[in-house]
Formats: structure tokens, C-alpha cells, sequence
């Protein structure tokens, strides 16, 4: 075997990065001016009086949320304008500086409790760029800011589970780039926060590199280690507007991780991706768009792809001028909700059995892919790159879904798959794939069996698996 498969399979995640990985979906909050001005990206120079949204209410923002299932939200808490959700001591381009509240609100706080409260997890988007800051491109000085900004959320609201940086960069008022100092902000939060992820421009969470909510059709998490180089992004992005370098080498590729990869990498790192979109065409508020909402189809094919395709989705929610989340992102939200609970809502393996052409030892038995502990799990013994496990439900069932987990804690292995159903003595076609990674969301046409065989046609070492779920999906 060659020396580098090897050493790609034992690759594993952060405790940080597994506890985003189970989060698998969650919401992201764009706010700020430009939903009063109607724009996408604002100038920096609006006027803080237009911020006033009459009926703001973060816990409508978080329940909307909930009813889709999410685990998690994110706000846009400074976004390209400049303009701070928080009455920030380093500026007064920020709510204090707004009518709303009267000028004591603190609407990062508001959202941080309302999460909270709820009992799900709250994270941070602030944006490197500003355009109204005037040290912006006075790479030191403003960086100092920055990181004064950055440390205000990471020190006044609690726990954060995502710091979630784009790798938008511009010109400052004397018409020099900024430089990130990429390095300091990563310090700062592993600091203060050590058990948040670094998104995107980051080293813990890759963008998969749209924004319509495409995947991969094999999405890796373990990549070459210079995916992750920041400072060679930022570097190249000196010559090119918006971060378009940043942009091209986390998308340019439909292959980022496979042995051909992989083999002339040098360094590997465990990057796994992150699927982002928005529910409306725009990622703020627009009352035009109210009618063009994603449908429940579309909102559900990008959920499949993402978190049943190793990656995890994050869903943009933009509340409207009176701070509400409109009432038909609202209506879809919970379709969507029901929509998940209803395709993935009674395990019909329990009760189950199986048997493995291989297992490693006694404490890697293929039965516990059936006890719904994480942390047992089924593996082949080493050096077994191919193998087959039957599965026995113990009466025939009907069933148009299979649900796949890799024990990725010990990396993840899984090149190849075929999943069977036998009929008599024929053991006939359900679906095949590539990866399986942290889960893996299997759609069938509906069939009746008792036995489902699973093929491990090609892995890294030797495969495991965590779980292995069968569902019949309900109409909501």
C-alpha cells in the first residue's frame, strides 16, 4: 500500500471540528443598513439614523430557525459597510449611533441570549473589509482595530461555535490594499475562544466554493494542508479584486482530495466544507424578492447534497426592515422542518443484524452500527481495502432511504460503495457512490426487502462505519 494512502487515512479532525460537523445545519442572519437601503453591499457612508426596525424580535429569528431544524445561527454582526450591530468603543458607526432603542440596543446581544435561551449555538460573521473606517488600508493600524472589534464579540457574548471571515479586501481612503494579518485574528480567537471554528477564510471550515449550493460529487475533508494558506491568498489577492484567488482555488477544482491529489500534495489537513446559500436570490431584504423565496424542492435537494454529502449547509435568513423574518421565509422554513423530520424519521434498523466479510476485533463488531452510540463503531482489519456487510432487518420492509456514517474520529476512509437489496435470490441495484465521510444520504426509488448489502468497493487502509440507517420517507 502506498505510504501516503496510509498516512491520508489516519488524518483527523479537530474536537472543534467535530462538534460543527454534527451541527450539520444551520442559519445565517445578513442585517444591517443595506436592508434599509436596498442594497447587497452598502458604501459605509449611510447615515446610522436609517437603522430602525420597529418590531425587532431575535427570538422570532431563532424559533424560525428551530422549525427548520437548525442547530446554530450566525450574524452578520459588521458587515462590508462598516456598520457594527454592537455599540462597539472603537466606533460610532454602530447601533448606539441609530434611533433603534433609543441608542442602547446591542442587537449581537439580543441574538446571543435569544440563541441561548433556545439552546442553540451562536456564532459571528464580522467582516475584514470596511468601507468606512479611515485607517482601512493602513494595513497596521487598522488591523489593531480590527482586532479590538474581533475581541469586543469574543470576550461580551459568550460562546461561540463559528468566527466566519470572507475574503473581501479593498482599498483604503489613501488608495493602499489593506493586508489581513490573518495570523492575529487566528490567534486572538484560539485565544478566547478555542472552541470555535475559523470558516471559510480559516483554517478549520472550507467554502465549497459557490454560493447556489452545489456540491461536490466527492467531497473530501481531507485535502493538501495549502488549501489552508491565508497568507498566500491574501498575498495573490493584493493583485486581484474581491479575493477572486481565494475565490478560484477552493472552487477551481471538482477533485480537491483523491489519491491522484492527495499524492503530490506533500502536507495534508483535515478541511471539511461548508455548503452556504440564501433562501431568497439576495442576501438582505428585499421587498421585490418576497415572491421568490426557494422553493421546498430546492431547499431540500441542497440539504440532501450537504449534509448527506459530507459537508455541512448553512441557509441565509435575511429579517426584513421591521426585524422580523418575512412570513414566507418563515412558511418555508418550517415545510422544510417537516420535510426532514419526515424523511428521516423512524430508523427501521433497529432491531437489526448483520454480518461482515471482515471486522478488526471484538470492539469492532459490525453490530454496532445499530446502538446509536457514536463512539462504537465497525472496521475492517487493516490492510482490507475491499469488503461487503449484510444487513438484516429480520422481516421484510419497505424503505427508500439508507443513511451512511463513517467513524470519522479515526479519519475518513471510504473511497467507493454499492448498496444492494436481494429479492429472492437476486441481489438487485439501490444506489453506489464515492465518499461517505460524516454521513452519507442514500435516495432510492421505494423497494420491499429484508437484506440490503453493502459494498466497500474502494478505501483507504481499511474502512470503518459508525451507523447505518434505513428510512421510508413520508409525504409532508
Amino acid at each position: 500500500m502506498e505510504k501516503m494512502i496510509q498516512l491520508a487515512a489516519q488524518v483527523t479532525p479537530s474536537e472543534r471540528q467535530l462538534a460543527w460537523q454534527e451541527m450539520e445545519f444551520y442559519g445565517f442572519i445578513h442585517f444591517t443598513v443595506n436592508t434599509f437601503t436596498n442594497l447587497e453591499w452598502g458604501h459605509g457612508d449611510e447615515d446610522p439614523a436609517i437603522f430602525n426596525p420597529t418590531e425587532l424580535d431575535a427570538n422570532q429569528w431563532v424559533e424560525v430557525c428551530k422549525s427548520a431544524g437548525m442547530k446554530g445561527l450566525i450574524l452578520t454582526c459588521k458587515h462590508h459597510d462598516g456598520f457594527c450591530l454592537w455599540p462597539s468603543r472603537y466606533t460610532d458607526h454602530s447601533v448606539k449611533s441609530s434611533p433603534w432603542r433609543e441608542g442602547k440596543g446591542d442587537l449581537v446581544r439580543e441574538v446571543a441570549d435569544a440563541c441561548r435561551a433556545a439552546g442553540i449555538r451562536f456564532g459571528i460573521y464580522l467582516s475584514p473589509w470596511d468601507l468606512h473606517e479611515s485607517s482601512y488600508g493602513d494595513s497596521a493600524v487598522y488591523n489593531a482595530f480590527f482586532l479590538n472589534q474581533l475581541r469586543e464579540l469574543l470576550t461580551e457574548y459568550g460562546d461561540i461555535f463559528c468566527v466566519w471571515f470572507d475574503g473581501a479586501c479593498g482599498e483604503g481612503p489613501n488608495g493602499k490594499r489593506q493586508v489581513y494579518d490573518w495570523k492575529s485574528y487566528y490567534q486572538l480567537i484560539r485565544e478566547l475562544q478555542p472552541n470555535a471554528v475559523i470558516s471559510v477564510c480559516g483554517p478549520d471550515v472550507r467554502w465549497c466554493g459557490n454560493e447556489a449550493g452545489h456540491t461536490r460529487t466527492a467531497e473530501w475533508s481531507v485535502v493538501p494542508a495549502a488549501l489552508q494558506d491565508n497568507e498566500k491568498i491574501q498575498e495573490h489577492s493584493q493583485k486581484e479584486d474581491d479575493g477572486e484567488f481565494a475565490k478560484r482555488i477552493l472552487s477551481h477544482d471538482d477533485d480537491l482530495g483523491s489519491r491522484e491529489v492527495i499524492r503530490e500534495a506533500g502536507e495534508l489537513a483535515w478541511f471539511p466544507a461548508e455548503v452556504n446559500t440564501s433562501i431568497r436570490p439576495g442576501w438582505f431584504y428585499h421587498a421585490e424578492e418576497d415572491d421568490q423565496v426557494k422553493s421546498l424542492d430546492e431547499l431540500f435537494e441542497v440539504y440532501v447534497r450537504s449534509v448527506g454529502g459530507n459537508a455541512t449547509f448553512l441557509l441565509n435568513l435575511p429579517p426584513d426592515k421591521r426585524g422580523l423574518i418575512h412570513e414566507n421565509d418563515a412558511r418555508r422554513m418550517s415545510e422544510l422542518g417537516q420535510a426532514i423530520q419526515g424523511n428521516f424519521q423512524v430508523d427501521l434498523c433497529t432491531g437489526a443484524t448483520a454480518a461482515a466479510s471482515s471486522e478488526l476485533d471484538d470492539q469492532h463488531r459490525v453490530n454496532n452500527l445499530f446502538d446509536g452510540n457514536p463512539d462504537t463503531y465497525w472496521s475492517a482489519t487493516e490492510g482490507t481495502e475491499k469488503t461487503e456487510i449484510v444487513i438484516d432487518l429480520q422481516e421484510e420492509q419497505s424503505f427508500d432511504r439508507i443513511i451512511l456514517m463513517e467513524q470519522i474520529r479515526v479519519g475518513q476512509r471510504i473511497e467507493g460503495f454499492v448498496l444492494e437489496w436481494k429479492d429472492g435470490e437476486e441481489w438487485n441495484p439501490l444506489d453506489q457512490g464515492t465518499v461517505v465521510g460524516y454521513k452519507r444520504i442514500c435516495r432510492f426509488d421505494k423497494v420491499n426487502a429484508r437484506y440490503i448489502k453493502l459494498s466497500i468497493t474502494a478505501s483507504r487502509w481499511y474502512p470503518t462505519l459508525q451507523s447505518f440507517q434505513v428510512f421510508l420517507s413520508k409525504k409532508v
